[in-house]
């Protein structure tokens, strides 16, 4: 089933149905941005806490500014998709799309390199030395991890968090940041889908500049064409299946851009219908003046 099939379900014009699905899933996104702009500011309290380069901040801050990537991504979209007509898309505004897309593009690769170096530390982790309990951390403003939740060492917490024996640093070489070997194949685990994950989302992400590339030039047919929409639909299908919910949102954001793809693809349709049945009313009149 289509898009454009599965909206004609519902009683409702298809372009109001479109705009209202769109703003709300687009209202939500901007609301999970938020919360990835908090998590990043509250985990970057334990890691980030005695300073860094320049290079460790934007590690420390990846998700936002990958997140930040998307969004515009999906400005862009939007833009070249549906609000700008092709009387609106000067090449000033197409420039000015093209610098941001750059940039974006940037902050996506840099998020590769962010959960790169990620794993490489985590995996590189020393044991902490003569240590059999995080109490006996106390009062050097080590921070314990585990299941992605950070949380300072105190005289309270340190008997609760780990029954652990052995420990490891995992952020070489500040060394502030501790867990156990159990917690560490979790955090591990979830380092490589993370990591899968920024992978498929690029691969989505070119799939759809192929298509708006390829509507662009006018072509709607064909295997190439049909070949790039059927991996982009294998590319959510994988991201709904490792991520589920945690992806919806991302995933409704994209699918409202497909929503646009299908609409110009059903204008770039009735334009060429309408230029074939002027060329064939054309072709008629030539051939009765000819007789």
């Amino acid at each position: 089933m289509s898009i454009n099939s599965f909206i004609s379900m519902f009683d409702m014009p298809k372009e109001s149905l479109q705009q209202r699905i769109k703003w709300l899933v687009y209202s939500f996104l901007l609301i999970n941005f938020a919360l990835y702009i908090k998590t990043d500011i509250v985990v970057a309290t334990h890691t980030m806490k005695h300073g860094g380069t320049f290079l460790e901040w934007t590690r420390s801050f990846a998700t936002t500014i990958d997140a930040s990537a998307w969004v515009f991504l999906l400005i862009i979209f939007e833009l070249e998709t549906y609000a700008l007509s092709e009387e609106q898309f000067t090449r000033t505004k197409a420039a000015i799309m093209m610098v941001i897309r750059i940039i974006c593009y940037v902050f996506l690769v840099h998020t590769l390199y962010a959960l790169a170096v990620y794993i490489y530390e985590i995996n590189t982790g020393n044991v902490v030395q003569d240590v059999t309990n995080l109490c006996q951390l106390l009062g050097k403003d080590i921070s314990y991890t585990a299941n992605l939740v950070y949380s300072e060492l105190d005289a309270i917490n340190c008997k609760s968090l780990s029954a652990a024996k052995e420990f490891l640093y995992i952020d070489p070489p500040i060394f502030i940041i501790v867990t156990d070997a159990e917690a560490l194949v979790v955090i591990n685990e979830l380092a490589w889908i993370d990591l899968i994950e920024a992978v498929t989302w690029l691969l989505i992400l070119f799939s759809i500049e192929a298509l708006v590339w390829l509507q662009d030039k006018g072509t709607i047919t064909g295997s190439f064409f049909n070949g790039i929409k059927l991996a982009k639909l294998s590319f959510y299908l994988l991201l709904w299946c490792m991520f589920a919910w945690d992806e919806f949102m991302w995933i409704a954001g994209f699918f409202v851009i497909g929503m646009n793809l299908d609409q110009w693809s059903d204008e770039i349709k009735a334009k060429t219908e309408q230029y074939d049945e002027s060329k064939a009313e054309q072709n008629s009149k030539t051939m009765n003046i000819a007789r």
